[in-house]
C-alpha cells in the first residue's frame, strides 16, 4: 500500500571533519532545505532537517530516527563525499530510500554523482522538480520522467540527464525557518550572531573568469520583487540579515526603493551582502543610504593588487576602485571584507606586497582563498594537466589543486599560511576578531606550515 504522509529528511553536509572549518566563525542557514521544507509540508508531508554543521549525532542516528522515505542533500563542491556517504548511509539503513542530491555543485557537477547509491540528482533552482521524483518513485503516480526538466535519473543501471532550463525566482514560497529559530546559538557571520539568509536573486551577470557562479540557473540573471524581500525581511525574527545573492549592489533603483521600504517599514536590522568595488566606488551615496539603515558588513570580490591580473580575471573594474572601495567604507563605518585570490603565478615577493598593500590602505578584514579552478569549467580544462589532486574536499579555495608555476607546492604553502598568521596577528591587535580564538588558529596555521606532506592531504 502506498502511504501519502511521507517521512522526508533533508540534509545540509558538515565541512569538514577537523575543527580547521571556522564552524562557529561563519555558519550559513539552510535556506535552500527550508524552501523545500514549505513546499514539502504544504504536501502533506513530515520534514526533518539535519544540519551537519551544528548537529552531534551523525546521519546514521538521524537515519534511525526519522526512517525516511526519502533523503534529500544539497551542498557545494567541498561537500562532495560528505553528500554521496550519506547517500550511502541511507541505502545501507534501508535500500527502498529514495535518494536525491542538489544544491549548487550538482547543477554543473552532476556526473560526478552517477553513483549507485543516488537516485536522482536535481540540477536546477527549481525545487518543485522534488515533488514530480516524489510521486513518480514513491507514489506511483503516472509522470513521464524523460520530460521533467532539470533531473538526472536512472533505467536499466544507465543515466540519463533533462537539460535544466532557468527557474524564476518569483515562484519560490517564503522558507520555513523552524530549525533556524530553534538553533539561537548558532548561523552566525564573523560578529553578528544568528543570521538569517535572504536571497533576492539567483546567477550573476558578471562574468570573472575564475568564478562558475554565472552558470547557475542555466546562466540566467534573476530577481525577486524589492516589496516581496522587505516583506520577508520584516517577518524573520533576527536582527541580523545576510542577503547571499551572488551581488546584491547591482541594480541602483532597486537598492534606493529597498533603502525607502525598510525606512518605510521602520525595519532596525544589521545587513551582509556582496558587491563590487567599481559599484561602491562609483555610488558613495547609495553606499551611505545603506549604512543608514544598517549595513554592517559588504564583502568585496577584490581578488588582486595589479590591474593586469584584473583585467586576466576579466573583472571588467581595476586597481583604483579597489583604493577607493576600502577608503569610502572605511569612511561610512561599513565592515568592508575584501576577498582576494592568490593564484598558481605567485611567488613570495607576491605574497608580501599583498600583505603591504592591505595594511597601507588600512584593511581590517580580509579573506584569501587559494585560485581554484571549478570542475566541469573551462579553467579547469586549461589546468587539468597540472592537477594535484582530485579530491573534492580540496575544492575549498584553502588547498593548492594545481602545481604552481614559479615556485614549489610547499614553498607556496609556507607563503601562504605565514600571510594568514601576519594577517590573524594584525587583526587581533585591533580587536577584529575578538569573539574567536586566535591561539587555535595562528597555532593551526603554524602546523601546516611545517607539515611535510603537501601535495595532497587534508586540513
Amino acid at each position: 500500500m502506498v502511504k501519502n504522509n511521507l517521512s522526508i529528511l533533508l540534509i545540509h553536509p558538515e565541512i569538514s571533519r577537523t575543527k580547521y572549518n571556522f564552524v562557529g566563525v561563519i555558519e550559513n542557514e539552510c535556506l535552500e532545505l527550508e524552501y523545500i521544507a514549505t513546499m514539502l509540508k504544504e504536501e502533506g508531508h513530515q520534514v526533518y532537517l539535519y544540519d551537519g554543521q551544528i548537529e552531534k549525532s551523525g546521519v546514521p542516528q538521524a537515519l534511525k530516527k526519522y526512517k525516511p522515505d526519502l533523503v534529500y542533500v544539497c551542498g557545494r563542491t567541498r561537500q562532495e563525499n560528505f553528500m554521496l556517504e550519506y547517500c550511502r548511509d541511507a541505502k545501507a539503513f534501508n535500500e527502498d530510500i529514495i535518494t536525491v542530491i542538489g544544491g549548487l555543485h550538482a547543477q554543473l557537477c552532476y556526473e560526478r554523482m552517477y553513483k549507485d547509491c543516488v537516485d536522482y540528482i536535481l540540477t536546477t533552482f527549481d525545487i518543485f522538480k522534488l515533488i514530480d521524483i516524489i510521486k513518480y518513485s514513491i507514489l506511483m503516480h503516472d509522470i513521464d520522467v524523460s520530460k521533467l526538466e532539470g533531473i538526472c535519473y536512472k533505467r536499466e543501471g544507465r543515466w540519463f540527464h533533462n537539460k535544466a532550463l532557468p527557474f524564476e525566482i518569483k515562484e519560490l514560497p517564503l522558507p520555513d525557518r523552524t530549525y533556524f529559530y530553534e538553533h539561537p546559538s548558532n548561523y552566525r557571520y564573523l560578529a553578528l550572531e544568528h543570521a538569517a539568509w535572504v536571497r533576492t536573486a539567483y546567477c550573476c551577470p558578471y562574468r570573472c573568469k575564475f568564478c562558475h557562479r554565472n552558470k547557475m540557473n542555466a546562466g540566467k540573471y534573476v530577481t525577486r520583487d524589492i516589496e516581496d524581500v522587505v516583506n520577508e525581511i520584516e517577518s524573520i525574527q533576527s536582527d541580523n540579515i545576510y542577503i547571499v545573492d551572488d551581488d546584491f549592489l547591482i541594480d541602483k533603483e532597486r537598492l534606493s526603493k529597498f533603502v525607502q521600504l525598510i525606512k518605510e517599514k521602520k525595519i532596525k536590522k544589521n545587513y551582509i551582502c556582496y558587491g563590487r568595488a567599481d559599484f561602491i566606488a562609483n555610488n558613495r551615496s547609495i553606499m551611505e543610504d545603506l549604512k543608514e539603515i544598517g549595513l554592517y558588513y559588504v564583502l568585496v570580490g577584490l581578488e588582486a593588487i595589479y590591474d593586469q591580473t584584473l583585467v586576466e580575471y576579466n573583472k571588467h573594474s581595476n586597481l583604483q576602485n579597489n583604493v577607493e572601495t576600502i577608503a569610502i567604507c572605511n569612511q561610512l563605518g561599513i565592515n568592508i571584507m575584501g576577498m582576494f585570490i592568490v593564484d598558481f603565478n605567485f611567488t613570495p615577493k607576491d605574497f608580501n606586497n599583498l600583505y603591504r598593500w592591505i595594511k597601507k590602505n588600512q584593511l581590517k578584514h580580509v579573506a584569501i582563498s587559494i585560485f581554484t579552478p571549478e570542475f566541469t569549467t573551462e579553467l579547469y580544462d586549461e589546468y587539468k594537466d597540472c592537477m594535484i589532486t582530485d579530491n573534492p574536499s580540496h575544492w575549498d579555495y584553502l588547498h593548492l589543486v594545481a602545481t604552481p608555476v614559479n615556485i614549489s607546492v610547499k614553498r607556496y604553502y609556507f607563503c601562504y599560511y605565514k600571510l594568514l598568521i601576519k594577517l590573524f596577528i594584525r587583526a587581533k591587535r585591533q580587536g577584529v576578531y575578538d569573539f574567536i580564538d586566535y591561539g587555535y588558529y595562528i597555532n593551526s596555521f603554524i602546523k601546516n606550515v611545517i607539515k611535510s606532506k603537501r601535495s595532497n592531504d587534508d586540513l
